[in-house]
């Protein structure tokens, strides 16, 4: 099917001369003499690109690029002009234009700048699309962000997911390494093939080889019968092999032996097996380090790694915990058959604050043990674990500012030491209380105290109930 060009301009013979020019280049070819025709040509046929004239009757360039966005804001327009409207041009670029051409120009430029835009065009429509069916993906739920580096991410998947090369995918454990190599798999023309995922780290280093290759009757003293192993059962679709920086030297050059070939034997066996298999792999390590240290192959790192993705760890994008922890409570209220509703601010303050070392599994675990202990429809502090609420400084309680406040305001001069340490005791015990919920033996974990009667000991000393 052709690609169809719109011609916007009141010239009587230049618009034909760029039409039969276009229709001889396999492009369907439309003209209109001002900016009223255009704009319904627009919207009675399938336009894909627009060749714009900036000065035109009645309605100039520009008011019709406006109108051109509002009905179809994703058809590219390269603006025609005149050397004395090149700044005008530009600044129709900055309205959304895609490109702008002198006139004056030669038919070879006009064909290479009308390539050129639908080919951008063409790749933008393309990253949309996989983007938007990302996010409606099982696997690609997970994948949340409003970081910079996030969305970097989100474009680096929809660009790659459609190419069958290999990706390396690097973070911290618990960052959703396997979570992006299964919206890679789920968008790539592999999709309604298998995908299978292998652990290199939780396979003794004896088994993996049978893991990954299988073997046949005998090849060992447990083998009873033909087992095909994950790079068979993978066939015309996607192995994921986790924690690769684990495998052992004499398997990365087995493995990288089967990546360069498509072929390799099953132990035991003497007859080759071929395969079709996109690999994706992924690591916690650092193996540009390992490289150098000689427990990774520099030969099988460059096969892994014709593109790399690093998935940066949660305490770098705090923004993302709460959208995070938003979508773990849609999930376990549908599988627990809860109602939760939301996470209090003095709960979510909290989340905030921890480190994550865990990331987003270690998250993933603390909502869904929040939503064990919660009988209602909140999480409050309460039901968060103490490393999560013992872990905040006490610089970082906010009920502790009015303290803050009145030891500032006072004037410049000797201040009672006694008078300063009630002050901070009364408010880290009505911080304490508030958090737990008026729960005294939660409000004594979360001061640390080893005994409730400390707690009590300080209530009654301050007169607080």
């Amino acid at each position: 099917m052709s690609l169809t060009i719109l011609i916007i301009d009141d010239e009587p013979y230049l618009p034909h001369q760029f039409a039969r020019f276009l229709k001889k280049n396999n492009y369907e070819v439309f003209t209109a003499a001002d900016g009223e025709t255009g704009l319904m040509e627009l919207q009675k046929n399938t336009i894909d690109l627009v060749l714009l004239d900036l000065r035109l009757p009645r309605q100039g360039g520009l008011e019709v690029l406006a109108q051109i966005r509002k009905l179809d804001p994703d058809v590219p327009v390269v603006m025609l002009t005149a050397y004395g409207d090149v700044q005008t041009a530009v600044a129709a670029m900055k309205l959304g234009a895609a490109d702008y051409l002198l006139k004056g120009f030669d038919l070879a430029e006009l064909l290479l700048v009308v390539q050129r835009a639908l080919e951008t065009s063409a790749m933008a429509r393309e990253l949309r699309v996989l983007r938007q069916e990302l996010s409606n993906k099982y696997h690609f739920h997970y994948v949340v962000g409003q970081s910079e580096r996030m969305r970097d991410v989100f474009d680096i998947v929809a660009r790659v997911a459609p190419r069958d090369v290999s990706v390396l995918i690097t973070g911290e454990s618990g960052t959703g390494k396997e979570v992006i190599a299964h919206a890679i798999h789920e968008q790539s023309g592999r999709a309604s093939g298998p995908f299978h995922a292998l652990n290199c780290a939780a396979i003794a280093q004896n088994l993996l080889e049978s893991e990954l290759f299988g073997y046949e009757p005998y090849a060992f003293t447990d083998a009873k019968k033909q087992k095909r192993g994950l790079l068979e059962l993978a066939e015309g679709g996607t192995l994921f092999l986790d924690e690769v920086g684990e495998m052992p030297l004499d398997m990365q050059a087995k493995l990288l032996r089967v990546l360069e070939t498509r072929k390799f034997f099953r132990l035991g066996g003497s007859k080759e097996v071929h395969i079709n298999v996109r690999v994706l792999a992924a690591t916690n390590r650092d193996l540009e380090q390992a490289k150098g240290a000689g427990s990774f192959r520099s030969d099988l790192f460059f096969r892994l790694a014709v593109l790399t993705i690093h998935l940066p760890p949660l305490r770098e994008r705090p923004g993302d915990i709460l959208l995070f922890a938003t979508r773990f409570i849609d999930d376990f209220n549908r599988t627990m058959g809860r109602n939760v509703r939301r996470i209090v601010p003095e709960a979510q303050q909290f989340l905030l604050r921890y480190s994550w070392p865990g990331n987003i599994r270690e998250l993933k675990n603390v909502i869904e043990r929040a939503m064990i202990l919660s009988t209602s429809d909140e999480i409050l502090p309460v039901h968060l674990p103490r490393e999560i609420v013992g872990s905040v400084e006490v610089r970082d309680i906010q009920s502790l500012d009015p303290w803050e406040q009145w030891l500032n305001q006072r004037p410049i001069e000797p201040v009672s030491f006694e008078e300063v340490t009630a002050r901070f005791e009364q408010h880290l015990l009505r911080w304490a209380l508030e958090t737990a919920q008026h729960n005294r033996t939660r409000a004594a974990e979360l001061l640390g105290f080893g005994k409730y009667d400390q707690l009590r000991y300080l209530m009654r000393k301050h007169s607080i109930e």
